[in-house]
């Protein structure tokens, strides 16, 4: 699996899935949720409204994940997951790890060889950035699935330094 970290906007990559830091509502947010709601278009948050009508009547539980159609996005696919807030004392590694093991497990069932991944529970939700990106690329690294390529799509150049780094440890 080849791996990279990149500075950009999650929502314009050529990539068979996004994976969006959702809350559990799954009705959009701020930062890259509300961004990624932005870009595909009303019919995301329908189909949101459906997941929770019907298979999450009481949200997504925090690491783990689930998919939608990808509507006006260039990827053919979203892959919500919500992360630990750490500000509501959601501080165990072990669920940071699962949105990214359980995204790349359901992009694997979707047949997906690509994915883009943000800097799940980063910023708002309290984790050091130097953190999330240890947690994330051992998940990664550690998942076995058929995905031939994960990018880190990165908002910040402290935050695409923090991902290169662990990227370059063995």
């Amino acid at each position: 699996m080849k791996l990279e970290a990149v500075l950009g906007d999650i929502t314009t990559q050529d990539v068979d899935a996004v994976v969006n830091a959702a809350n559990s509502s799954l009705l959009g947010g701020g930062g890259v949720d509300g961004a990624i709601h932005a870009a595909a278009g009303p019919e995301l948050l329908a189909a949101c409204r459906e997941l929770r009508r019907t298979a999450l009547p009481d949200g997504l539980p925090v690491g783990e994940a689930v998919a939608t159609p990808g509507f006006r996005l260039p990827a053919r696919w979203v892959i919500h997951t919500v992360g630990p807030n750490r500000h509501r004392g959601q501080t165990d590694p072990a669920l940071l790890s699962s949105c990214f093991t359980r995204s790349l497990d359901v992009a694997d069932g979707l047949g997906a060889s690509s994915v883009a991944f943000p800097a799940v529970s980063g910023g708002v939700y309290g984790w050091a950035m130097d953190e999330v990106a240890r947690i994330a690329v051992e998940a990664v690294r550690g998942g076995v699935t058929g995905i031939e390529r994960v990018r880190f799509v990165l908002f910040s150049p402290d935050s695409l330094d923090a991902f290169r780094t662990e990227l370059d440890r063995a």
